[in-house]
């Protein structure tokens, strides 16, 4: 299971090089980690860091050009520090991903910027919600279609607490285990969900069985306690890149966390076949959306 984490020695946000064996790696599902790639923060913004940063009611504290800062508590010069916090790891994670993997950039369709203030492992939530069981990220209201979710992380502990994942198996054996126990889709059921407003879009035959594959192996105690998996630990100053749609994670502990996703189309990335979407479409006989 060690295989599933790729090590890559770079320091520079803006130039880590490419290889053709990460891209490779990354579009197989395994986590790149750069040990000594650190997120720099000043001792102003370290200051920050404490759990009254995050605003009450709200998960994560998120940020982007469009919409500007939301979820942070405090005035304007602490909104005006996180901001710039934020708005620095969405530059410098928009620079790695663009030089770890050029043929995506121009492509890349970049969602918030997250910080994560909060302790995962206090976090009371159902079984469906809980992400501290294994998962590949699907949801519910917000139908892709088969386009990739493309993630990075760097952890930001002031007091030197990893962040710590659990990391499974190839999304191949997974899906073989958990799409013949799937429910059909149903088109009919899909147009209803989106008419009443529950999804978004329509939901496709894609995004129903990753779904499946998102809950029942959430549901599924044997499997989160038996599958193959790894415990690592992200320790603080480092950071990691993955397709969080067919890396099988869970995230154990940790609190003090930056976090930018990027959406990719399917048929952008160095080796389609190797995605989720064409993996279910074998399974399934057919191609699927």
């Amino acid at each position: 299971m060690r295989d599933r984490i790729v090590e890559i020695g770079a320091r520079d946000w803006h130039a880590p090089g490419s290889d053709p064996a990460w891209i490779a790696a990354v579009e197989d599902g395994k986590v790149l980690y750069f040990p000594q790639l650190a997120f720099a923060l000043s001792g102003g913004e370290t200051a920050l860091l404490k759990p009254d940063l995050l605003a009450p009611g709200v998960r994560n504290i998120s940020w982007d050009a469009q919409r500007g800062l939301k979820g942070a508590a405090g005035e304007g010069p602490v909104q005006e520090q996180v901001t710039a916090l934020v708005s620095r790891f969405a530059a410098q994670a928009t620079a790695l991903v663009n030089a770890l993997f050029p043929a995506y950039a121009q492509h890349l369709r970049p969602a918030p910027t997250s910080l994560r203030p909060t302790s995962v492992s206090n976090r009371q939530q159902s079984v469906r919600a809980d992400d501290r069981r294994l998962h590949v990220d699907a949801f519910p209201s917000r139908p892709n279609r088969g386009e990739r979710i493309l993630r990075v992380f760097a952890n930001i502990n002031p007091h030197g607490e990893a962040r710590v994942w659990r990391v499974g198996e190839p999304f191949g054996d997974v899906a073989r285990q958990f799409v013949p126990r799937a429910k059909p889709y149903s088109a009919w059921q899909a147009k209803a969900l989106n008419t009443l407003g529950v999804t978004k879009s329509l939901r496709s035959e894609y995004d129903h069985l990753m779904l499946q594959i998102h809950d029942r192996m959430k549901a599924d105690e044997a499997y989160q306690r038996d599958c193959p998996q790894l415990r690592f630990e992200f320790p603080p100053g480092s950071a990691w890149v993955c397709f969080s749609d067919q890396t099988v994670h869970a995230a154990m502990s940790g609190q003090y966390m930056m976090e930018q996703t990027f959406h990719l189309p399917v048929g952008k990335q160095y080796n389609p076949d190797a995605s989720p979407l064409a993996i279910l479409g074998r399974l399934a006989g057919h191609p699927i959306t």
